[in-house]
């Protein structure tokens, strides 16, 4: 296995006698958070061959998330959450030793592909910005979607130092460790780059809608917090129409909060708008998926209210 990785990226930068070679690793450090992905973590890891140094942050996996990590040249540390904040990631950047100039975040379930490492040495190397957007071209039960408007992009690479993600909600030790979609926060400029990174779950539909029922509370506390106080958290990245793409996804979700019927809007904008009907049955079923999630958020917000009134 060791060798077909090493031959993909002398095909990737043999081309140009400019571009990086097997030797010349790229000064990224890459952090991945892991929860029982031994279905994915391979993939991951073994197209992280043009970086320094590969951090796997597990949280005590059942499974061989671990050993495989390991066995494909990363670096484990288990991470035990107490509630509160840091999370899974700010916790491995404020606590693991990173010696490179920058840091790449990745779930377990995304790849890079050699079109967008080439667009990372370019953008790292000419010192186009202090962090870039990357987008998570979503997958879903087996296919590239092109329609549908489910992949979204988010600040994954950027400059040590110059990043550090919001803290919006202290959740119980009981609750997800990890940055659910809790945004970075950055000191300088962004930038955007063009190929997006390949999102796709292996584990199959059971574990996606596991996942996001957990998500979808976590969205409800989020919400009953902003709606309550008036804030996001105690640093957060604040609302703002006129701001950055963060900024902006934040103004929209002060406004979403309060709209009735949004499960059914977020159908339309997905399967109409988005022309997710393109995309035939899958395409249906993660339209309903998405529908469904924020339906669960707001009976979720709906409970919390009722309990608060009780009390």
């Amino acid at each position: 296995m060791k060798s077909s990785r090493v031959l993909n990226v002398n095909r990737l930068f043999s081309s140009n006698s400019s571009t990086l070679t097997v030797k010349d690793k790229l000064p990224i450090t890459v952090i991945i958070a892991t929860k029982n992905e031994e279905a994915n973590i391979k993939r991951c890891i073994s197209a992280l061959e043009p970086v320094e140094r590969i951090i796997v942050i597990d949280s005590h996996s059942n499974d061989a998330t671990a050993k495989f990590s390991r066995e494909y040249g990363a670096e484990v540390f288990q991470f035990d959450y107490q509630g509160g904040y840091p999370k899974k990631r700010q916790w491995a950047i404020d606590n693991v030793p990173i010696y490179t100039e920058w840091v790449l975040l990745l779930d377990a379930d995304e790849v890079i592909p050699d079109q967008l490492w080439e667009e990372i040495q370019i953008g790292i190397n000419t010192n186009q910005a202090d962090a870039f957007l990357i987008k998570k071209g979503f997958h879903f039960m087996g296919k590239r979607f092109r329609f549908g408007g489910f992949s979204h992009s988010a600040i994954l690479l950027f400059r040590k130092g110059k990043a550090r993600f919001e803290h919006v909600l202290d959740e119980p030790p009981d609750s997800v460790d990890m940055e659910v979609h809790e945004r970075l926060i950055v000191d300088g400029k962004i930038s955007r780059l063009k190929t997006p990174l390949v999102h796709e779950d292996l584990k199959g539909l059971e574990a996606y809608i596991d996942r996001h029922n957990k998500y979808s509370t976590w969205e409800a506390r989020i919400r009953y917090q902003f709606l309550k106080t008036g804030e996001w958290g105690k640093d957060p990245v604040h609302p703002n129409i006129f701001g950055n793409l963060q900024e902006k996804r934040r103004f929209l979700k002060s406004i979403a909060c309060y709209l009735p019927f949004e499960h059914i809007l977020w159908f339309s904008y997905h399967y109409i708008i988005c022309l997710g009907i393109l995309e035939g049955r899958r395409g249906l079923i993660a339209c309903r998926i998405r529908s469904n999630h924020f339906a669960e958020v707001n009976a979720k917000l709906h409970e919390m209210k009722i309990k608060h009134t009780n009390t």
